[in-house]
């Protein structure tokens, strides 16, 4: 990449510099809480984890991204809080009743 930016999830182009010379990479594992909010209302299929939280976190190699905090209470989280990503359960589909599984962060 161009600018030597990262993002996640990947893009068609880099939304700082525009190239598309795009290459995959490994993100970070850890990283801290840049900014959060607690979901109380949430949208069909999360109402039965309400409250929770989820947070801007920007990783040590300086992606930023977007995930629910799992294994914290709401009033726990800090701003500048340290995280690890972690491999969890997200949701569970009730029609065909597949379970999905992906990133979440939690207290590093």
């Amino acid at each position: 990449l161009k600018c030597g930016s990262r993002h996640y999830p990947p893009r068609p182009a880099c939304p700082r510099c525009g190239s598309r010379e795009l290459r995959e990479v490994k993100l970070a594992d850890e990283g801290r809480v840049v900014s959060y909010t607690v979901v109380r209302v949430a949208p069909r299929g999360f109402e039965h984890l309400t409250p929770y939280v989820v947070a801007l976190i920007e990783l040590d190699d300086g992606a930023r991204l977007i995930s629910q905090l799992t294994d914290v209470r709401p009033e726990d989280v800090r701003i500048g809080m340290r995280v690890v990503a972690t491999f969890r359960r997200l949701r569970e589909q009730s029609e065909s009743g597949i379970i999905e599984y992906g990133t979440k962060f939690r207290p590093a």
